[in-house]
C-alpha cells in the first residue's frame, strides 16, 4: 500500500508540474486592449506561435529589457527570428503604450 501511495503522489506531482508548464498566459485587460489597438495580436499570441513568435518565446530566447523591445517595435530585426516572416515596423504605436506593452512582455520572462 505504501508503494502505491508513493506512486500516486509522484504521478500527482508530475501532473501538477505538467499542467503548470502548459498553462496559458493570461493577458491583463489593459495590455490586451493596447495589443489589439496597435494590431500586435494579428501576428502574436502570448504563449504560442502565430505569424510571429509568442511573447513568452521572445523572452525565452533572450532576456530583453523593456527599452530594447520598444526599439524592436519601431525597428524590427528580422535576423533575430529566422524562420519567421519579417515584422513590419510599427511607428504609429505611441511610445508610452509601446513601453507598457514591453514591460508586460519582459514580465513573462520572470515566470
Amino acid at each position: 500500500m505504501k508503494r502505491f501511495t508513493k506512486m500516486l503522489v509522484a504521478a500527482g506531482a508530475c501532473l501538477a508540474v505538467s499542467t503548470a508548464a502548459n498553462a496559458q498566459v493570461k493577458i491583463p485587460a489593459d495590455i490586451e486592449a493596447l495589443l489589439t489597438k496597435n494590431t500586435c495580436l494579428a501576428c502574436h499570441k502570448a504563449d504560442q506561435k502565430l505569424v510571429g513568435p509568442g511573447y513568452k518565446e521572445v523572452m525565452a530566447k533572450k532576456k530583453y529589457k523593456p527599452e530594447q523591445i520598444v526599439e524592436l517595435i519601431y525597428n524590427p530585426q528580422p535576423s533575430n527570428w529566422p524562420g519567421y516572416p519579417p515584422m513590419a515596423a510599427l511607428p504609429n504605436v505611441p511610445k508610452d503604450e509601446a513601453l507598457k506593452i514591453a514591460k508586460w512582455i519582459v514580465s513573462l520572462g520572470k515566470k
